[in-house]
């Protein structure tokens, strides 16, 4: 069963992204503050949960909570700074979305990088233990999909309709022969081999 805060009687936001490990397309993130009494049994990690649950919980997450906030970053500045900085950097826009301040804040994963002076808390599979580190987790996943979707009408030959971006055969495949897009990573291991050989 998840928890609904690590502290109880603070305001409390939890964050988490999504599409870090990706060829292509934007790192997003998601911040959630949820009221201390929220209660929905299906609420779990997005990645235990089906596109179809996913969606169902989104507009209830979005209705019942406090505040939500979405960040991202785009392949740009992936580039530029590397996906851990960019995950951290869609975290902190994600909180600067947010209409209520938290108090603290919950991040998945073992590493942040501090948002101004608010305490914070790392936590390993933290959208399987805090409700708002899950629902941040549903909503980042969501809004990337529906993204990479958009792309995917621009773009069908890579296949981001089914692999959203992620370094599936069929993705790599279509690098190989039609080369990178604009939205891929470029400092990333396109082909999954000696990335020189993208270019010769």
């Amino acid at each position: 069963m998840l928890l609904p805060y690590k502290t109880a009687g603070r305001i409390e936001g939890g964050c988490d992204e999504a599409g870090r490990g990706c060829l292509a397309g934007p790192v997003f993130a998601a911040a959630v503050i949820l009221p201390p009494d929220f209660c929905d049994e299906h609420l779990n990690d997005s990645k235990q949960l089906t596109e179809r649950q996913r969606y169902a919980l989104r507009p209830v997450i979005e209705e019942k909570a406090i505040a939500w906030g979405i960040g991202v970053v785009t392949p740009e500045e992936i580039d530029k700074i590397n996906i851990l900085k960019a995950s951290f950097l869609a975290m902190h826009r994600a909180i600067d979305a947010l209409s209520v301040r938290p108090e603290a804040l919950l991040i998945d994963g073992n590493r942040f990088t501090p948002y101004h002076n608010l305490p914070y808390s790392c936590e390993v599979k933290g959208d399987g233990r805090y409700l708002s580190i899950a629902a941040a987790s549903i909503l980042a996943k969501t809004y990337r999909d529906d993204y990479m979707m958009q792309l995917h009408e621009e773009f069908p030959q890579y296949h981001w309709d089914e692999n959203k971006g992620y370094p599936t055969r069929a993705h790599r495949a279509a690098i190989a022969q039609y080369g990178p897009s604009p939205y891929h990573r470029m400092t990333f291991n396109l082909l999954g081999i000696e990335r020189h050989s993208l270019f010769e």
